[in-house]
């Protein structure tokens, strides 16, 4: 009674002892992003942010929502990263684990036949074989004494949310993804529309120059430019064709399913949602998966660290056995085989070929690892809202001086060719203003496309996408 007294005290001041000897995590200070770092007066002051809203608020295109849906379920990545929260939540259940005793059960036989020179048989007359029966039960436990086990313990649960945030920042990049390929299918769809009409205009104008060279208003050189004009139009058809086959190939590999073509609506009848509400820099840092990612990275190694310093301190093991021992098998399970044995002992590490001061230095450096991740992350975050602000409204003012553009050659374009019927304009000007016709509204499509594509980036850089 007197020894299981003292154990109690031990075990008392041991409990008491953890609570003081693991440091707490603390959030570094200084990395909450100010609404200086986005570079932009575009950050709504009030608790709401679009992050918080479903993907299926954001777009209302019903085939984009089906195909985003279609992604969650059977993209690789997204079940890769499930089953490494599976593997998580295992090493999770292992940390809580640690609290409890490890029970181990024997059942064993030894036959032997010691030597008559020998420790056993020397006092033996003859040789004489020895057998022995054992049914035992073990039991070992570590008193928590530096907090280790604690530590491994929330070092294990901030794994697991790592994992689960890992998987979140794979829906986001996936939503984004599949959104961004399927505007900029819808765009090249638009653009290959453009240009097949444009190679009609041009078919229309070498008959109307062909007709014109035998009225003797133009010369061969005009037919040929007009015609060469033509094959270009039809090239650019072919290497929008082309591009079209790939990203559609590129879209069914984000729908984990094989190449295939795409059933899509059209660019006009998108409807583009450009009031954002970014929400303040504090809600940013908490709606972005990679973010929380990464401080679950930094917690992980901050209490790695606190398990590995206390490696340098003695543990307290205690140990006990019991069951029942027989070198004759039918008295086995008599009273008099049993036995029973409790041993306590404190550890301290002396000498061990530095592996202990090895191991800390080690988790320091990794701490210091995950902290240098943690503050970069937080840097591209503020970079991509950034990123994205400035690019919808780019996009935006470009869209409207595009479309003026066009219009200006597309204007130039008809006049020039009336003037030429009639001699007052060259078959350069023509084609000039044709070609520049062209490119104006091209680059118009590719401004929509922006504008569209902008929106996907910042639903995704302030943390959308996931819920």
């Amino acid at each position: 009674m007197k020894n299981l007294k003292y154990i109690a005290i031990v075990l008392v001041l041991s409990v008491l002892h953890s609570c003081l000897a693991v440091k707490e995590y603390q959030r570094p200070e200084n990395e909450v992003v100010n609404e200086q770092a986005f570079r932009t007066d575009h950050i709504a002051q009030d608790s709401l942010s679009s992050a918080n809203l479903s993907w299926k608020e954001i777009f209302k295109d019903d085939k984009l929502t089906g195909y985003i849906q279609q992604a969650l379920e059977n993209n690789l990545d997204i079940r890769i990263a499930l089953k490494n929260i599976d593997a998580a939540q295992a090493y999770l259940k292992q940390g809580k684990a640690a609290y409890f005793p490890t029970i181990s059960g024997n059942a064993s036989y030894t036959y032997a036949n010691p030597s008559l020179n020998g420790p056993q048989g020397i006092s033996l007359d003859k040789r004489t074989d020895l057998n022995q029966y054992e049914l035992s039960a073990g039991l070992s436990w570590e008193a928590d004494i530096w907090g280790k086990i604690r530590s491994n313990e929330r070092a294990a649960a901030a794994s697991y949310m790592q994992t689960i945030s890992a998987h979140q920042a794979v829906k986001s990049e996936l939503v984004a993804a599949v959104a961004s390929s399927y505007y900029q299918l819808l765009a090249l769809d638009e653009q290959k529309k453009i240009i097949q009409e444009t190679i009609q205009n041009l078919e229309e104008s070498l008959e109307t120059m062909k007709l014109l060279k035998d009225a003797g208003n133009v010369t061969e050189v005009a037919v040929q430019q007009t015609e060469a004009q033509l094959l270009n139009g039809k090239s650019l058809l072919v290497d929008t064709d082309n591009q079209i086959k790939l990203t559609e190939n590129s879209f069914c590999i984000l729908l984990g399913e094989n190449p295939h073509q795409i059933e899509r609506n059209s660019l006009a009848q998108q409807q583009l949602n450009g009031d954002l509400n970014t929400g303040v820099p504090v809600e940013l840092l908490s709606n972005r998966p990679d973010v929380m990612a990464a401080e679950y990275g930094l917690i992980n190694s901050f209490e790695l660290t606190n398990a590995a310093r206390s490696n340098f301190y003695p543990s307290l093991r205690l140990s006990a056995s019991g069951g029942l021992q027989s070198l004759e098998f039918d008295k086995l399970f008599n009273a008099n085989s049993l036995f029973a044995s409790l041993v306590g002992s404190l550890t301290q590490p002396i000498l061990n070929a530095r592996q202990v001061r090895t191991q800390y230095e080690v988790s320091r450096a990794q701490q210091e690892q995950s902290l240098l991740n943690y503050k970069k992350t937080i840097l591209n975050a503020s970079r991509e809202v950034s990123d994205a602000l400035y690019t919808f409204d780019a996009n935006s003012e470009k869209a409207t001086l595009k479309q003026s553009e066009y219009e200006a050659y597309n204007n130039a374009y008809n006049y020039s060719e009336e003037l030429l019927k009639y001699g007052m304009a060259t078959y350069l000007d023509v084609l000039t203003a044709k070609g520049n016709a062209l490119n104006a509204q091209l680059g118009l499509v590719n401004s929509e496309f922006g504008k569209l594509n902008a929106v996907v980036q910042l639903y995704k850089a302030i943390g959308g996408g996931w819920r």
